[in-house]
């Protein structure tokens, strides 16, 4: 039987990327919802077999400017209190965060660009382990706490929590490894302000993704397979 994957989307150009092959050859049927012109599917959330709630460049706190968030949290929240498999990534995995009753805050400093991650004895014992010593997309101001429960999976020096999975159906990543470095060309233009206040040149962003790119999807590939099997909490294979 066909499954479903539906991708919680909020701004066009940051979509399932890499990932969108690995959810069709691993039998699922995607459909996006674009919440910011759709408006917030409760229904719709909670029903899909799997929920991949995708990043955006507004924070996870931010109801007041944009009050389909709030509507959002909720909706995630009824998602998991069901126990639905959901993936968050970025903003997504703060809104994640904030749903299992976690809070979201500023970091105090931009990170953006390509870095490695630090995996936590979890980590490496879990699908990301793919991910050791290979740089993942970083672009965020803001930052997670890990849930009661969770279990922190990865850092960078400049972000202590960088992902975290609750049991085997919830993984929150803040970086990006659906990030095709082929298409990067859309986020330099749609965060050009972004990368102009942090004093980023495009180019040093197109050079990384090119240099590290091919790896990242490699190794993404061999996470997202990976957890959609099922193998979380350290019994991955060796």
């Amino acid at each position: 039987m066909t499954k479903t994957a539906l991708a919680v989307r909020h701004l066009a150009f940051e979509d399932l990327g890499l990932l969108h092959p690995l959810l069709v050859g691993s039998g699922h049927t995607v459909r996006y919802l674009d919440v910011g012109v759709e408006g917030v599917d409760t229904d719709a959330i909670a029903a899909a077999d799997l929920v991949v709630v995708l990043g955006g460049p507004i924070g996870a706190n931010d109801e007041d400017r944009y009050p389909f968030l709030g509507e959002e949290i909720a909706a995630i929240r009824k998602r998991l209190d069901g126990g639905g498999r959901t993936l968050g990534i970025c903003l997504g995995a703060q809104l994640v965060a904030r749903a299992l009753g976690a809070d979201v805050v500023p970091s105090g400093h931009t990170e953006i660009g390509y870095a490695p991650l630090e995996l936590t004895p979890e980590g490496a014992g879990s699908p990301l382990r793919h991910l050791d010593g290979v740089p993942v997309l970083h672009w965020h101001n803001d930052r997670f706490d890990v849930p009661r429960g969770a279990v922190r999976l990865a850092s960078t020096p400049r972000c202590p929590n960088q992902a975290f999975a609750l049991g085997a159906d919830v993984l929150a990543l803040q970086f990006h490894l659906e990030t095709d470095h082929r298409v990067v060309e859309p986020w330099l233009i749609g965060h050009a302000e972004a990368l102009a206040a942090a004093g980023i040149h495009p180019r040093d962003i197109r050079t990384a993704a090119a240099a590290a790119g091919p790896a990242l999807t490699a190794a993404a590939s061999c996470v997202v397979e990976e957890w959609l099997r099922g193998r979380l909490d350290g019994d991955a294979p060796s």
